[in-house]
């Protein structure tokens, strides 16, 4: 990259010279933003993913402006009129709109009025009405005049300070006005307070707009930008040579008819786009929260995917995730067949957790199955009673229709597939949600009204992020999740998956060159990120790199240790001098990632697993009153505020003003996805299904309007007919006996 653009960049990415040059030149030769993160701190100044993303996106830019420069240059000098000044006015832009302004004179146009009158010989007197004013269009006729300030008003039009103006005007100055479209609607829509709106363009919140820009999607609004036409014109003429009558025409023209409908256009893209951005970044923020939540860890864990008329799908998982069986229950038509079924489950099974879908009767299902475990430990003490825990459905019935669900589960129903989701979510949020595709989680705002290419690029980057963060367990990662490992492509994921099945479990990371297609480069991005629990080598469990065995192996020669008693002993790896094993290629920061992994190998950065505490009165939101305070987890953290489960399958909103005692303008530097919040309900609109909250210590109780959207289960599908019995993934059932026969 040119010097010039690489000191342009310093400013906009916060890194130096040498940090920037440093993070192309990894990106160029193929590595990872999460790879040149971990393991290549010391090249570029222990930078970190977001600082080193920020650069790719930059690069990025600047490498498509290069290439546009080029183009337009090629164009110009193929029509004659390319000049020294011209040339170097172009190779000092940055900017890709005042690129495209410079070469605004120059594009292909189709048939204008300027050419119609340069056709008719007008432009000798448009040069005189420029240069001499209102001298040279004495005697002329108003027809004559015409021709010469339509020649004008394209002169004007095409020069690109003016132009820049212009659109720098309507950036700053101009309102995003907006009314109720005609006809007005008849019933209540979500926009009224956007029938008679105008706020300033350059002030107005990105969820603001988004809101207003789908109220004119759905032809509910009719939106546009207004700008003061006197203050534009005055502008306008103080940036042009020529003066008088005339050009001011001129000019009037050139800004109702060439400027301000293209200018309107470049802000409202450009801040559509600002507001899409935005709107993803609090999307990304909410992901990245919602994958990197607790695991239940590897714990048997029975799923069960509430419903009424089509009854409650259950699904056993042990441990490792893997699927044991299946059937269906009716609690609510059928309670005490649905209890000796669950009974019957829970002894044979011993599962350590029931994870039970939030989706309808969800709640109602959680309290039937405590109720039921209640009367199993009462009667059979001996049988170790499983925590009860609400699991989001957010994209379940995504994942069990998808073609991943189908090759996971040929035979299996998508409702069943469904309940595994749910109940491997519980065990590893993370490893289950890469297989949903983003968007269908739901924890964002406006998500659908945004850049989809934009929106699909991030919420990859978050994923691949938190995946390559963690780290995957090599022998029982799916397909899916190995895509998303640094380096791993999806054809490289089916290909040691394959070789999974036709070899067994991995014994090393070094085997993983044994995989078809898996050459020297991947196995150089993705091999830090693997995990092989109980290998020989003790650090092909760790996050240290195999490049850097043989010194660790060189660490644990000089405490006269082996490898194995070093890794995962503390206080060996704590009298460490990271100092002594200093060269050209490992430095400080690499060595102190390697000791910390020593003390605590392949760590997971994770919380600790704590389960929701929802009032077992308050299961709907005819239960809920003003006052009631409440625990409930943060679901989503818009702009505008956070929407928070309090188990009555109806999220509710903590408005930004409620979410503290402090004055907030950020929700996300406050709360997080996940995050457990003690609420108090200030307002209900059961008609609505609304619900407002406030995290203050002291809430004003009935002052609130409740607003924003209330959650809600997701869409069930068409059900298969129930059956009876208990079907184990082997396909022998057995019938459900009562508690007396256990």
């Amino acid at each position: 990259m040119k010097p010039e653009i690489i000191e342009r960049m310093q400013a906009e990415v916060g890194a130096n010279a040498r940090q920037i040059a440093a993070v192309e030149k990894l990106l160029g030769e193929g590595s990872t933003v999460p790879f040149i993160a971990r393991y290549r701190k010391e090249m570029h100044g222990n930078l970190d993913e977001v600082a080193i993303g920020k650069i790719q996106e930059r690069l990025a830019y600047y490498t498509e402006l290069e290439t546009r420069k080029e183009t337009i240059l090629k164009t110009i000098d193929a029509q004659g009129k390319l000049t020294d000044e011209l040339a170097a006015q172009i190779a000092s832009c940055y900017q890709k709109s005042a690129l495209e302004d410079l070469y605004q004179p120059y594009k292909p146009k189709r048939r204008t009025r300027a050419q119609v009158a340069k056709e008719k010989g007008f432009e000798p007197l448009a040069d005189a009405i420029w240069t001499d004013g209102d001298a040279a269009a004495a005697g002329r006729s108003d027809e004559e005049l015409q021709y010469a300030r339509d020649i004008l008003a394209e002169r004007i039009a095409d020069q690109a300070n003016v132009r820049g103006y212009v659109r720098q005007l309507f950036a700053t100055k101009a309102l995003v006005k907006s009314e109720v479209a005609s006809p007005k609607p008849t019933e209540p829509t979500k926009f009224e307070q956007y029938y008679d709106f105008a706020e300033s363009i350059a002030t107005i919140p990105s969820h603001r707009y988004l809101a207003i820009r789908r109220g004119q999607n759905e032809n509910v609004l009719w939106v546009k930008l207004e700008l003061d036409k006197e203050l534009a014109l005055d502008g306008i003429m103080s940036l042009l040579d020529g003066s008088g009558e005339q050009v001011r025409l001129a000019a009037q023209d050139a800004y109702k008819r060439l400027l301000a409908p293209s200018c309107e256009i470049d802000v409202t893209v450009d801040k559509k786009m600002a507001a899409d951005r935005a709107a993803v970044e609090v999307f990304a923020e909410n992901l990245r929260h919602l994958l990197l939540a607790a695991p239940l860890g590897e714990k048997a864990v029975l799923a069960i995917d509430p419903g009424i008329r089509t009854g409650c799908k259950v699904a056993m998982m042990d441990a490792t995730g893997k699927y044991l069986g299946k059937t269906v229950i009716f609690p609510q038509q059928k309670p005490d067949e649905a209890a000796r079924a669950l009974a019957l489950i829970v002894n044979k099974f011993r599962p350590e957790a029931i994870a039970v879908g939030n989706g309808t009767a969800g709640r109602e299902t959680e309290a039937f199955c405590r109720t039921t475990l209640k009367k199993l430990a009462a009667q059979h003490p001996e049988i170790p009673t499983p925590i009860v825990v609400s699991v989001s459905e957010a994209g379940a019935s995504v994942y069990s229709a998808s073609e991943i669900a189908r090759k996971e589960f040929p035979d299996l129903d998508l409702t069943v597939r469904g309940a595994i989701s749910i109940g491997r979510r519980l065990q590893d949020p993370l490893a289950e949600l890469v297989k949903v595709d983003p968007k269908a989680i739901g924890v964002g705002q406006y998500q659908h009204d945004v850049n989809q290419t934009m929106l699909g690029a991030k919420l990859d980057e978050v994923v691949v992020s938190c995946v390559n963060g963690v780290g995957v367990e090599l022998n029982t990662a799916s397909a899916p999740l190995l895509e998303r490992v640094s380096g791993v492509t999806p054809t490289l994921a089916k290909a040691i998956v394959d070789y999974r099945n036709e070899h067994g479990k991995f014994t090393s990371r070094a085997e993983l060159r044994k995989v078809k297609g898996l050459g020297e480069k991947a196995f150089e991005q993705c091999a830090g990120f693997l995990r092989i629990r109980g290998a020989a080598n003790p650090l092909d469990a760790s996050a240290v790199h195999p490049e850097r065995y043989a010194l660790v192996g060189q660490m644990a020669d000089d405490l006269g240790l082996t490898l194995g008693e070093l890794v995962g002993n503390p206080l060996a790896a704590k009298k460490i001098d990271v100092r002594r094993y200093i060269t050209g290629e490992v430095g400080e920061p690499t060595l102190k990632d390697i000791v910390s992994e020593l003390v605590k190998p392949g760590r997971d950065p994770r919380q600790t697993f704590e389960p929701p505490k929802f009032r077992d009165d308050v299961t709907k939101i005819e239960d809920v009153r003003e006052g009631m305070k409440l625990e409930g987890v943060v679901t989503n953290v818009t702009a505008f505020g956070a929407f928070v489960d309090i188990g009555v399958h109806q999220d509710g909103l903590v408005h930004l003003s409620e979410l503290s005692d402090n004055y907030v303008t950020d929700p996300s530097a406050v709360v997080k996805a996940g995050d457990r919040l003690q609420v108090t309900v200030i307002g209900v609109d059961t008609a609505r299904g609304r619900i407002s909250l406030s995290a203050k210590t002291r809430p004003t109780v009935g002052l609130a309007h409740a607003s924003g959207g209330a959650g809600g289960g997701r869409p069930r599908e068409a059900r298969r007919a129930p059956r009876t019995s208990f079907a184990p993934a082997s396909g022998h059932g057995f019938s459900c006996n009562p508690f007396a026969n256990l």
